[in-house]
């Protein structure tokens, strides 16, 4: 069997508009003092792909438009709602209020291994993502519920935060599918 690659025109994707009004994915991301302007937009392009629910942008994050953000985040900015708040532990305590399980993911000790972290049936999650070189700060990973981490097997210490995010949208995605 021959494959074809398929057009843009072939995918039927949703646009924008219609994103909004999609069903979401009961998942929530929050960039944690995020520097890089790439990362940034390649994390509102999958969450995009996943239709997740929402992003925050904290800290240092910067905000949409930017030709930065932009370049990477191919119009995603237009689709994925988005909040800027300042201090990462504001919006850690109000999703806690609301019922979500807020989990950072980061290297902890006692942190959950992502392939083992089971995920409940009508539960919110939200996931932290921190700076690239600090992580998420001290604070927000003691405040948070839980802690996953993302199974290394190389010479690496991490991945960088777009790829970080890439793995664990997918995760938590395709385990939501599941229940």
């Amino acid at each position: 069997m021959k494959h074809r690659k398929l057009k843009n025109s072939e995918l039927d994707r949703i646009d924008a508009e219609a994103f909004k009004s999609a069903e979401k994915t009961p998942l929530i991301v929050i960039l944690d003092n995020v520097r890089s302007l790439n990362n940034i937009g390649a994390v509102f392009r999958t969450a995009d792909a996943f239709l997740i629910e929402k992003i925050y942008l904290c800290g240092i994050t910067a905000q949409p438009p930017h030709k930065d953000i932009q370049k990477t985040a191919l119009g995603a900015t237009e689709s994925v709602p988005w909040e800027y708040v300042e201090h990462t532990l504001e919006v850690v305590e109000r999703l806690q209020k609301r019922g979500v399980l807020v989990a950072s993911i980061e290297q902890a000790e006692a942190a959950v291994s992502l392939h083992d972290f089971s995920l409940q049936k009508a539960l919110t999650y939200a996931v932290i993502f921190g700076n690239e070189v600090k992580g998420v700060q001290q604070k927000v990973v003691t405040a948070s519920d839980t802690v996953i981490e993302i199974p290394q097997y190389g010479t690496k210490h991490s991945l960088n935060i777009s790829v970080s995010v890439g793995v664990v949208l997918w995760d938590f995605f395709s385990k939501m599918k599941r229940l």
